[in-house]
């Protein structure tokens, strides 16, 4: 899983005007594909934002996420695509955002007085898309989104001590200033699920800083309500999930102002920003078989690319057996596996 988000493809700013085509430029073809069939690269006649994985067009006063299929790794975007993978990920937002729409998922905020609002509007091509671009490529990866302020935090919350939070636990035996018991082992369950925030990074990685970082640039009020927005999420989507036979190992949010209030944006609970594992797999002391891009990387880590240069193509079968890894989790937890 990629536990930062894309610091570069901010979904909610607003695409800066100089990335449209100047009239005197020759304008390249609106969707670029592999010879797998993996979309990698759009360009619409739209202000764009390019992150690692999403093309963010704004709309005027909507903007519109495309989930592309292309795959990153060790801070690279790789040449080859996922065929699918676009889709994949906006098919199981929607079905995180339906969840919340029903009150499944962060209902009891409504009860606080603080009820849960996400920025979805629509995940149909809008007609002022589809009139100037053929349309059918668009289809099932893109999200129509409210335009926020973004949040320069992401809330991460771990129910479980796997990948930067091991590492942390092992050398000082805390994540970001959270002491945990003495003892624990890779990938064991914890007590309670805790809040670990970090800091969006414009360069490089992102920081898993203290709760009092984040209290300190926000105010005690605010960051304490994205702490109580961000473990209620993840409560009730592990619950749901679990009764699927899928553990939620970690995950991460983004939040941001709109009309005054804190509003949920960005992608939610999909294979890139959360680390799902099979239930009835699960064995504590070791790492996971996880529903991601875990192939990609074995397979990386295990071929002579010195990391520092442009990567390698993905060979077909690493790019077949990481689509259907991504295919057996949201399957999984659509109940269809």
């Amino acid at each position: 899983m990629n536990m930062h988000s894309d610091p570069q493809n901010d979904p909610q700013s607003p695409a800066p005007p100089s990335t449209a085509p100047s009239s005197s430029d020759a304008l390249p073809e609106p969707y670029r594909f592999d010879d797998a069939g993996a979309l990698l690269e759009t360009h619409l006649p739209f202000p764009r934002r390019q992150g690692k994985v999403r093309d963010v067009y704004d709309l005027g006063d909507t903007l519109m996420i495309v989930s592309s299929d292309r795959i990153s790794a060790f801070d690279y975007i790789l040449p080859s695509g996922i065929p699918g993978k676009g889709e994949l990920l906006t098919s199981m937002s929607r079905f995180w955002f339906d969840a919340i729409d029903s009150g499944e998922i962060g209902g009891r905020l409504s009860e606080s007085g603080s009820p849960l609002a996400h920025h979805l509007i629509s995940t149909d091509v809008p007609e002022q898309v589809a009139n100037v671009v053929d349309p059918t490529p668009l289809q099932g990866r893109i999200m129509v989104t409210r335009k926020a302020e973004v949040v320069p935090f992401e809330c991460v919350v771990r129910g479980y001590l796997e990948g930067s939070g091991w590492r942390a636990y092992q050398q000082s035996g805390e994540i970001c200033g959270v002491r945990l018991p003495e003892g624990l082992r890779q990938c064991e369950q914890l007590e309670t699920p805790i809040f670990t925030p970090s800091t969006k990074a414009e360069e490089g990685h992102d920081e898993n800083v203290p709760f009092d970082v984040m209290v300190a640039d926000l105010g005690s009020e605010t960051a304490e309500q994205l702490r109580q927005m961000s473990l209620t999420i993840y409560e009730d989507a592990a619950k749901l999930a679990s009764s699927q036979g899928v553990l939620i190992a970690d995950t991460k949010f983004e939040f941001g102002w709109c009309d005054g209030r804190l509003i949920l944006i960005d992608e939610v609970l999909t294979p890139d920003s959360s680390r799902f594992w099979a239930a009835d797999e699960y064995t504590p002391g070791q790492a996971q078989r996880s529903f991601d891009k875990q192939f990609v990387r074995e397979w990386l880590h295990a071929s002579d690319w010195d990391r520092d240069s442009v990567p390698p193509p993905l060979p077909k079968e690493i790019v077949e057996k990481t689509t259907e890894r991504y295919r057996e989790g949201a399957k999984r937890l659509r109940g269809e596996w």
